[in-house]
């Protein structure tokens, strides 16, 4: 007679097979079988390693649902299914739709929880982060800030908006992506714009505008590129603003240009969730040989201008000079204060005057007289 035996560690599991037919499961122990025709064959599976080979659960499940008693289950979600594998009180794996995975529940606590995604998409973030390493791509996170808003994006559609704070959402069995759209005021430079005047002068401008996005679930279904739909409403505006006017009259009237394209561009995007808070001309650049000849037009003016401020200048001190020597005509004291002024600033240049008594009598009055330019017989 022929026997095969086997001894089975309490770790250990076996397969016992007869020609690849599954017939039992052993457990820990000596074992003895007769086999008369070598048709017998033992898999031993080392149950430490918690994860059994799928192919033999399934056959086993299927086919001797029996022999499986408490030794490992068999984890298969349905369609809106997650399965969440807990290894002794912590996170193991995550099961999802259309994938079938075993574990050994000989020497670990397992457990499984089921999740409808219907019911339950969104988790816990404190949650997501123990699952994060176990569950891998089937959760998605983000983290929105405080001047900042989050869209959460389902399948390709637009779900809702979500709040300041931290999101954590399941993805499996479908396709999840949440965007992170900033909500605080940003520039945006326009430049290098080529635009012919109404009097066929090329000219370039740069401009700025100030945007912000004040619905971002609006923003996401009417536009696909925000910052490029903005850009484009300011070239039109400006081409549009500025090919009816002269060179003169935009260089004139900047301010009024600028209004007239900020209400262009405002009135666009009325209904796109955004808007613009501002929107100015930074720089207008001219030609090399038309700028050469605007500064000597401007040049000729600045001259004009101070040969004309000269002229009042000397109009109006020469005035002065005939009024002060009227007041002196009509008022002989006046003339007297006004020698005393010059003397003593003449005084002021002299280190030292020697004044000497003559033989005629004459003295200090004398050469007063003679400083100031009166004759003696004017004195008398």
């Amino acid at each position: 007679m022929i026997y095969k035996t086997a001894v089975l560690a309490e770790h250990e599991r076996g397969v016992l097979l007869r020609d690849q037919t599954v017939i039992d499961l052993v457990g820990p122990g000596r074992h003895r079988w007769l086999d008369l025709r070598n048709r017998l064959r033992l898999e031993i599976f080392d149950t430490d390693r918690v994860v059994m080979d799928s192919n033999w659960a399934n056959r086993i499940m299927r086919q001797h649902a029996d022999l499986a008693g408490d030794d490992f289950i068999l984890v298969r979600p349905d369609a809106g299914q997650l399965a969440l594998i807990m290894l002794d009180g912590a996170p193991y794996a995550v099961v999802t739709h259309g994938m079938s995975r075993a574990f050994w529940t000989v020497m670990h606590d397992i457990s499984v929880e089921m999740i409808e995604l219907a019911e339950a998409d969104r988790l816990d973030p404190r949650l997501a982060d123990r699952w994060a390493i176990a569950a891998g791509h089937a959760i998605t996170k983000t983290t929105v800030g405080t001047r900042e808003a989050g869209l959460l994006y389902v399948d390709g559609e637009l779900r809702e908006q979500l709040a300041p704070g931290r999101h954590a959402f399941w993805a499996a069995d479908r396709a999840v992506r949440m965007e992170v759209v900033d909500l605080r005021e940003t520039a945006l430079d326009v430049v290098a714009q080529e635009v012919l005047t109404k009097d066929r002068v090329t000219i370039r401008l740069n401009l700025t505008a100030f945007t912000r996005v004040t619905d971002p679930m609006v923003r996401a279904t009417r536009l696909s590129d925000a910052d490029g739909h903005v850009y484009k409403l300011i070239q039109f505006a400006a081409r549009e603003a500025v090919a009816g006017r002269t060179l003169d009259v935009l260089l004139r009237d900047r301010v009024e240009i600028d209004r007239e394209i900020t209400d262009h561009v405002r009135e666009r995007l009325a209904e796109t969730g955004m808007a613009v808070s501002d929107l100015r001309i930074k720089d207008v650049i001219l030609p090399g040989d038309m700028r050469e000849m605007l500064n000597k037009v401007v040049e000729a003016e600045k001259a004009a201008e101070a040969n004309l401020i000269r002229r009042r200048e000397e109009t109006a001190a020469t005035r002065s000079l005939l009024n002060t020597a009227r007041l002196m005509d009509d008022h002989p004291g006046l003339m007297r204060l006004k020698e005393l002024e010059a003397l003593e600033r003449l005084t002021e240049k002299v280190g030292r005057i020697d004044v000497h008594q003559t033989s005629e009598g004459a003295g200090l009055p004398a050469l007063l007289d003679t400083l100031m330019g009166r004759s003696t017989a004017e004195n008398a």
